[in-house]
């Protein structure tokens, strides 16, 4: 725990201490005091710096000198970028060729002439291979985005503000889970300090890499991952975090990237918060919680707000998918006039909208195949939707639940 001291000591001369804010919006909703950590408040917008900056202002000067490497899907690599710029320390910073533009423009913005950016593989785990490999045939020093025990020790220093800032006992402190360096840092801190906290771990559900070790008592890697929440999608978490994580987390949930989306524009509309997907991995986390945080002090880490814009349809998309208010189907017409027009007159209802129609004609058939796609007001309305084709008799495959059909539709 010394260390986590001496950490907060060092970061300083980079970091804000975040607010703690309770939000009026969430703990109305669950009917529970619920607390933000604005970790997205950062100047590089995201808790990373705590850990970069403590990792790379601990080594000597030689070190140094000889320049550092790092693979990041993003925000690491800001830290990385802003600490070296802030040490005078040349790095070379690999990210996934499918990182948002967002991030690899901030990545060079901090970093200025200090920073070289280079793009490989798909994911973070192709990225780190790379950066791993370069640095050691370099002889340049990896700076881990968590595994690694100065990056903990600088995530930690986020527990020791949450304590010193809320005065009350705390009954659930959730923490999203990436690599696992946010969750064994701040965990450990609370753990020591608050030991009657429940102390809860969140993943994306395309990438539960720490649920998949801690259930095997083993690190393993995921076979496959969403990248959709990319800041969280690793596919092996740390070696040394996940025996850290082992003995601090209470419980791990995983959160479903519908329910990431439908959370991200709720914080935007009610709060005008703008986050990214892993950040809101705590906050989503609370809806299925239900009533074990009713009446509750309950904190929850935002940990970034490092969203591209341009993601914000796909956002609204997986969102209204989850919430069960758009629906796709491959509706067969008869190739005659006028049969779309009965299909908007006698099928949908004045709540009913088509947002998505491909027709696809086919001279020799009786029937054409169109993929429609319909937001309705409320979820119930897909069965009414559905017996009104029926009825109506035209002939429709309901495609949301076909994965390999609907990939390639969203």
């Amino acid at each position: 725990m010394s260390e986590i001291v001496k950490a907060n000591q060092k970061v300083q001369d980079v970091v804000v201490v975040s607010p703690l804010l309770k939000n009026l919006n969430l703990s109305s909703r669950y009917q529970a005091n619920i607390h933000l950590k604005r970790e997205d408040l950062q100047l590089v917008r995201s808790y990373k710096i705590r850990g970069a900056y403590n990792k790379i202002s601990s080594l000597g000067k030689a070190c140094l000198d000889k320049g550092i490497v790092c693979a990041s899907a993003g925000n690491h690599a800001q830290g990385v970028a802003y600490s070296c710029q802030k040490l005078k320390c040349f790095g070379s910073i690999y990210m996934p060729e499918t990182t948002p533009r967002q991030k690899i423009k901030q990545v060079k913005m901090f970093g200025g002439d200090y920073v070289e950016v280079f793009l490989t593989g798909d994911t973070f785990d192709d990225a780190s291979s790379k950066a791993i490999a370069d640095a050691a045939e370099l002889g340049k020093t990896f700076i881990h985005p968590f595994d690694d025990p100065k990056t903990i020790e600088g995530q930690g220093t986020i527990g020791l503000e949450i304590l010193q800032q809320f005065n009350e006992p705390i009954d659930y402190l959730i923490l999203p889970i990436g690599g696992g360096g946010l969750a064994s840092g701040v965990g450990a801190w609370i753990k020591e300090f608050s030991p009657n906290t429940k102390i809860i771990g969140v993943e994306p559900q395309g990438a539960p890499s720490m649920k998949l070790a801690l259930d095997n008592k083993c690190n393993i890697a995921l076979e496959s991952i969403d990248r959709f929440v990319d800041g969280a999608a690793v596919q092996k978490v740390g070696n040394l975090t996940w025996k850290i994580c082992e003995k601090v987390l209470d419980d791990i949930l995983v959160v479903p990237e519908g329910l990431i989306c439908s959370t991200i524009l709720r914080l935007y509309n009610e709060d005008a918060i703008v986050a990214e997907p892993a950040g809101v991995l705590s906050i989503a986390a609370l809806e299925l919680m239900g009533d074990k945080i009713q009446s509750k002090n309950v904190v929850c880490v935002l940990s970034g707000s490092n969203n591209d814009i341009t993601r914000m349809e796909e956002i609204k998309e997986r969102s209204l998918l989850y919430e069960g208010l758009k629906h796709y189907f491959i509706v067969r017409f008869p190739q005659r006039s006028g049969a779309l027009k009965e299909f908007v007159n006698d099928v949908l209802d004045s709540g009913d909208d088509i947002t998505h129609f491909e027709y696809y004609k086919k001279s020799s058939r009786e029937k054409g195949p169109a993929v429609i796609g319909i937001e309705v007001q409320k979820p119930d309305d897909l069965q009414r939707l559905q017996n009104r084709m029926t009825d109506r008799n035209f002939v429709f495959e309901y495609l949301n639940d076909k994965t390999d059909l609907f990939q390639f539709i969203v």
